[in-house]
């Protein structure tokens, strides 16, 4: 049953942050990219200590926009452009590096004094090539203007994009499809053909397509053109995600993504150098560059 519907299956792997995990399905050997999503992450779940709490400290991105969405917890965001914001389960922040732009992400005062529960997903998008250099910018769309489909035991929530036949408003690049399906045990939504890259992730529960089991934390590409019914006989949590291909590669290289790979060594030697711009109210710390990132894009 795996031919008519499965185009790839993407295995995690899984990186221990001190306290929580995180699983990457993108990128991988076998995919870079699905559509714009060019890094996929799902963080937790996870409880923390009392008085513990997530402390990424000043990192630069270029080129690229940062996705976040929780199921549960809080992340106080700070940038360089001097944003700030708390997001919280069903709201969405979306970071747009453009020609460069540093950021950290800590838990709040008021969750760590409860001990911090923290699950969720991470997404990065590439940048159309003509949108790589834009100047970087912040949006937080709270969790109220993103429209929701109800019915058959399932609720959708779409983050990015047009999805039966509503719209997010949050920005998008490129055509981008992302949603949260929260399946009800018996549950069922269909999952249409409208995108030229998509993808479905099972974050929590369980799920089949079309009658085929859908591994946890397992990134499956669909074959272009196919369209089929999701389902639940427990009840489960499941990202859909995807949109347009892109004609150009991107290299990946730590939390840089560029279709150059000479923007990218530049990237480097700016973190490096000090040139990035601060992060207000997170001005003294910063993360070094690695010697051996974690995240890259094959071949580099």
């Amino acid at each position: 049953m795996t031919a008519p519907l499965i185009l790839q299956t993407i295995l995690p792997t899984s990186h221990d942050l001190g306290g929580f995990k995180v699983h990457r399905t993108l990128p991988s050997r076998p995919r870079t990219m699905v559509g714009p999503f060019i890094f996929f992450d799902q963080m937790g779940p996870a409880n923390l200590a009392v008085g513990a709490g997530i402390d990424v400290r000043p990192h630069p991105h270029i080129n690229l926009a940062t996705v976040t969405y929780l199921f549960a917890g809080a992340i106080d965001h700070r940038d360089s452009v001097g944003s700030f914001a708390t997001i919280e389960p069903g709201a969405v922040n979306l970071m747009t590096a453009g020609h460069g732009i540093a950021h950290s992400e800590r838990s709040p005062a008021s969750e760590r004094a409860a001990g911090p529960a923290l699950s969720g997903i991470q997404t990065w998008l590439a940048l159309p090539e003509a949108d790589e250099e834009m100047d970087p910018a912040f949006e937080h769309v709270a969790k109220g203007d993103l429209p929701i489909i109800d019915g058959s035991g399932a609720r959708a929530r779409i983050i990015m994009g047009s999805l039966w036949g509503k719209t997010a408003p949050t920005t998008t690049y490129a055509q981008t499809i992302y949603a949260d399906i929260l399946l009800d045990a018996g549950g069922s939504i269909p999952i249409d053909a409208s995108a030229d890259e998509r993808a479905l992730y099972v974050a929590i529960g369980d799920a089949r397509l079309d009658g085929m089991t859908l591994d946890p934390m397992t990134l499956y590409v669909l074959k272009p053109g196919t369209a089929a019914t999701l389902r639940s006989a427990g009840g489960g949590r499941v990202m859909l995600c995807g949109g347009e291909a892109f004609a150009s590669p991107r290299h990946v290289w730590w939390n840089f993504v560029s279709s150059s790979r000479d923007r990218i060594n530049q990237a480097k030697a700016d973190w490096t150098a000090g040139r990035f711009p601060k992060v207000p109210g997170d001005e003294t710390d910063y993360i070094p560059i690695p010697a051996v990132p974690n995240t890259i894009s094959h071949p580099q």
